[in-house]
Protein backbone atom coordinates (compact mmCIF):
# COMPACT_ATOMS: atom_id res chain seq x y z
CA UNK A 1 0.00 0.00 0.00
CA UNK A 2 1.97 3.37 -1.09
CA UNK A 3 2.99 5.58 1.87
CA UNK A 4 2.54 9.15 1.54
CA UNK A 5 4.44 10.29 4.54
CA UNK A 6 7.33 8.15 3.33
CA UNK A 7 6.84 9.63 -0.22
CA UNK A 8 7.12 13.21 1.62
CA UNK A 9 10.82 12.11 3.16
CA UNK A 10 12.12 11.05 -0.11
CA UNK A 11 10.97 14.09 -1.78
CA UNK A 12 12.90 16.16 0.99
CA UNK A 13 15.98 14.52 -0.13
CA UNK A 14 15.59 16.02 -3.79
CA UNK A 15 15.25 19.33 -1.69
CA UNK A 16 18.49 18.90 0.30
CA UNK A 17 20.15 18.62 -3.18
CA UNK A 18 18.21 21.06 -4.95
CA UNK A 19 18.16 23.83 -2.39
CA UNK A 20 21.99 22.65 -0.50
CA UNK A 21 19.68 23.41 2.55
CA UNK A 22 21.43 20.80 4.22
CA UNK A 23 19.28 20.89 7.63
CA UNK A 24 16.81 18.77 5.70
CA UNK A 25 19.29 15.78 5.76
CA UNK A 26 19.25 15.88 9.68
CA UNK A 27 15.07 15.52 9.09
CA UNK A 28 14.92 12.78 7.17
CA UNK A 29 18.36 10.29 7.61
CA UNK A 30 18.92 7.94 10.25
CA UNK A 31 21.96 8.09 12.17
CA UNK A 32 23.91 4.99 10.59
CA UNK A 33 22.18 5.24 7.56
CA UNK A 34 23.50 3.29 4.67
CA UNK A 35 24.06 4.76 0.92
CA UNK A 36 24.81 2.25 -2.12
CA UNK A 37 25.49 4.28 -4.95
CA UNK A 38 28.55 2.46 -7.72
CA UNK A 39 29.33 6.75 -8.20
CA UNK A 40 30.41 6.79 -4.72
CA UNK A 41 31.11 3.65 -2.83
CA UNK A 42 33.70 5.21 -0.06
CA UNK A 43 30.61 7.66 0.75
CA UNK A 44 30.64 7.69 4.36
CA UNK A 45 27.26 6.76 6.33
CA UNK A 46 24.39 9.09 8.29
CA UNK A 47 23.50 12.31 7.77
CA UNK A 48 27.08 13.30 7.41
CA UNK A 49 27.99 11.19 4.28
CA UNK A 50 24.62 12.50 2.89
CA UNK A 51 25.49 16.47 3.63
CA UNK A 52 29.02 15.55 2.49
CA UNK A 53 27.37 14.13 -0.94
CA UNK A 54 25.40 16.86 -1.63
CA UNK A 55 28.21 19.51 -0.73
CA UNK A 56 29.77 17.80 -3.45
CA UNK A 57 27.67 17.80 -6.12
CA UNK A 58 26.52 21.40 -5.52
CA UNK A 59 30.02 22.19 -5.50
CA UNK A 60 30.73 21.15 -9.03
CA UNK A 61 27.19 21.95 -10.36
CA UNK A 62 26.23 25.03 -8.24
CA UNK A 63 22.97 24.85 -10.92
CA UNK A 64 22.24 21.81 -9.97
CA UNK A 65 18.36 20.69 -10.15
CA UNK A 66 16.60 17.39 -9.73
CA UNK A 67 12.72 16.73 -11.02
CA UNK A 68 11.42 13.86 -9.28
CA UNK A 69 9.68 12.13 -12.45
CA UNK A 70 7.94 9.07 -10.76
CA UNK A 71 7.34 8.09 -7.01
CA UNK A 72 6.06 4.89 -6.19
CA UNK A 73 5.66 3.41 -2.53
CA UNK A 74 4.82 0.19 -1.01
CA UNK A 75 4.99 -0.44 3.16
CA UNK A 76 8.86 1.28 4.13
CA UNK A 77 10.35 1.18 0.65
CA UNK A 78 9.91 4.26 -2.05
CA UNK A 79 11.20 4.27 -5.51
CA UNK A 80 12.07 6.96 -7.05
CA UNK A 81 12.51 8.08 -10.76
CA UNK A 82 14.52 11.32 -11.42
CA UNK A 83 16.25 13.24 -13.54
CA UNK A 84 18.84 16.17 -13.24
CA UNK A 85 20.40 18.44 -15.11
CA UNK A 86 23.38 21.65 -14.19
CA UNK A 87 26.35 23.38 -15.23
CA UNK A 88 30.02 21.87 -14.24
CA UNK A 89 31.45 25.20 -12.88
CA UNK A 90 33.19 23.74 -9.67
CA UNK A 91 35.70 20.74 -9.18
CA UNK A 92 34.63 16.95 -9.60
CA UNK A 93 36.45 14.55 -8.13
CA UNK A 94 39.72 16.35 -8.74
CA UNK A 95 38.30 17.15 -12.45
CA UNK A 96 38.54 20.63 -13.23
CA UNK A 97 35.22 22.43 -13.98
CA UNK A 98 34.65 22.38 -17.68
CA UNK A 99 31.49 24.50 -18.10
CA UNK A 100 29.73 22.05 -19.89
CA UNK A 101 25.70 21.42 -19.20
CA UNK A 102 24.84 17.91 -18.22
CA UNK A 103 21.80 15.93 -17.80
CA UNK A 104 21.55 12.56 -15.99
CA UNK A 105 18.83 10.41 -14.93
CA UNK A 106 18.31 7.61 -12.07
CA UNK A 107 16.25 5.65 -9.80
CA UNK A 108 16.82 5.53 -5.96
CA UNK A 109 14.90 3.07 -3.74
CA UNK A 110 14.92 4.25 0.00
CA UNK A 111 14.32 2.56 3.07
CA UNK A 112 11.86 4.47 5.73
CA UNK A 113 12.12 3.52 9.47
CA UNK A 114 10.23 5.93 12.05
CA UNK A 115 10.51 8.80 9.22
CA UNK A 116 13.96 8.48 8.67
CA UNK A 117 15.96 6.46 5.72
CA UNK A 118 18.05 3.94 6.63
CA UNK A 119 19.23 2.71 3.45
CA UNK A 120 19.32 4.03 -0.59
CA UNK A 121 20.06 1.99 -3.23
CA UNK A 122 21.06 4.75 -6.63
CA UNK A 123 21.14 3.24 -10.16
CA UNK A 124 22.15 6.43 -12.29
CA UNK A 125 24.18 7.16 -15.68
CA UNK A 126 27.25 8.26 -14.29
CA UNK A 127 29.17 7.20 -17.21
CA UNK A 128 26.58 9.14 -19.45
CA UNK A 129 27.80 12.36 -16.67
CA UNK A 130 31.36 11.84 -17.60
CA UNK A 131 30.66 11.28 -21.38
CA UNK A 132 28.72 15.32 -21.36
CA UNK A 133 31.78 16.19 -19.60
CA UNK A 134 34.49 14.76 -21.86
CA UNK A 135 36.01 12.70 -19.94
CA UNK A 136 34.32 9.24 -20.31
CA UNK A 137 34.81 7.31 -23.89
CA UNK A 138 31.96 7.90 -26.27
CA UNK A 139 29.06 5.24 -26.51
CA UNK A 140 30.32 2.45 -28.75
CA UNK A 141 33.68 3.62 -28.79
CA UNK A 142 36.36 0.40 -29.04
CA UNK A 143 38.90 -0.56 -26.26
CA UNK A 144 42.17 -2.53 -26.49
Amino acid sequence: MANQANEAIARKGFEAFNTGDLSLVDEITAEGAVGHDPATPDAAAGPEGSKALIQMYRGAFSDLEFTVDELISDGDFVVSRWSSRGTNDGELGGMPPTGRSITSSGITIDKIVDGKIVESWTQWDNLGLMQQLGVGAPAGAATN
